[in-house]
């Protein structure tokens, strides 16, 4: 019997965890949630309505580059482009 694959997660840079599904999420309060999606979007930043999963709430925040940072200086709080309309996960 040949050993089964294991479950792919995948970082994404500045935005959610893509989990290989389906997948049961044990939450902290001890609830579990079921996706039978194949790929699962699961949020990073606490940004998202629909916790634990991405709504893609954090493409509508634009984070300070390193220099600003740096020297204490923000970027706008929010960014009106093409790909804020796209659609959930």
């Amino acid at each position: 019997m040949a050993a089964e694959r294991p479950t792919r997660v995948t970082m994404t840079e500045g935005g959610p965890f893509l989990v290989e599904g389906p997948v049961e999420l044990e939450l902290p309060d001890g609830t579990t949630v079921t996706s039978e999606r194949p790929v699962v979007a699961l949020c990073a930043c606490r940004r998202t309505k629909r916790y634990p999963f991405c709504d893609t709430s954090h493409r509508r925040k634009v984070r300070p580059s390193r220099a600003q940072a740096a020297d204490g200086t923000d970027g706008p709080d929010d960014t009106d482009g093409p790909d804020d309309r796209s659609s959930d996960d």
